[in-house]
C-alpha cells in the first residue's frame, strides 16, 4: 500500500470480485461485528487477514494502519469497490498535484511511507507518544522534523532507526 496509491493499484482492488475468502466473510459474520474484531484481534491474525484479503504481503505500516486498510478491504468486498470513474478521477488529482513533476509523482507512488496524515503511535517508559505523517516529513509536539530517527532519539534520548523504533520496519532492515 502506498500513499499515493496508483491506477493499477485501484483497479486491481476493483477488479477483485467477492472470492472465497469474501464470500466467507458475508456468510460467516455480519459485517460490523468483522470491522469490530480487528481491534482485539493480535497482530499477526491481523497479517494472516492481509495475505488473505489482498493476496499479498503486509505492509511494514503500524497495527492501526493494519486495522483501517482491512476495515476498508472487508467493507469494500461486501459492498463494492470504487467505480473506475472515481478510481479515474482520483488518479487525475494526483496528477494535478504534482503536477506531471517525476519527483513529486515518485513521492505520491512511494510504497515504503505512510500516507500523509498518519499517527503513528509509540509507547516509551509508560508514555505514549504521537507522531503525524506530512507532506514534507513528520509533526512531534507542533514541531516539524524531516527525520523520524531525530524524534526517536529526542524522545528516548539514544541513537534509534525511526523507522524502526515507530514500528514501520523490523530491527533486522526487512519491512
Amino acid at each position: 500500500m502506498n500513499n499515493g496509491m496508483d491506477l493499477h493499484f485501484w483497479t486491481d482492488l476493483s477488479a477483485h470480485s467477492l472470492s472465497s475468502v469474501g464470500d466467507r466473510m458475508t456468510n460467516q459474520d455480519s459485517i460490523p461485528a468483522r470491522l469490530a474484531a480487528l481491534k482485539t484481534t493480535s497482530t499477526p491474525d491481523l497479517k494472516q487477514q492481509w495475505r488473505d484479503l489482498f493476496d499479498s504481503e503486509p505492509p511494514p505500516f503500524n497495527r492501526r494502519y493494519l486495522e483501517s486498510r482491512l476495515a476498508y478491504r472487508i467493507q469494500e468486498l461486501a459492498y463494492g469497490g470504487l467505480k473506475l470513474e472515481t478510481i479515474r478521477r482520483l488518479e487525475m488529482l494526483g496528477e494535478e498535484l504534482d503536477g506531471g513533476d517525476k519527483k513529486k509523482r515518485g513521492m505520491r507512488l512511494d510504497r515504503d511511507r505512510p500516507i500523509t496524515g498518519t499517527r503513528l503511535l509509540r509507547e516509551w517508559q509508560g508514555v505514549e507518544y504521537i507522531v503525524t505523517v506530512t507532506a514534507d516529513g513528520f509533526e512531534w509536539q507542533g514541531r516539524p522534523s524531516k527525520s523520524l530517527s531525530a524524534i526517536a532519539r529526542a524522545i528516548t534520548g539514544t541513537r534509534w532507526n525511526g523507522w524502526v523504533f515507530f514500528g514501520l520496519k523490523n530491527h533486522r532492515g526487512r519491512t
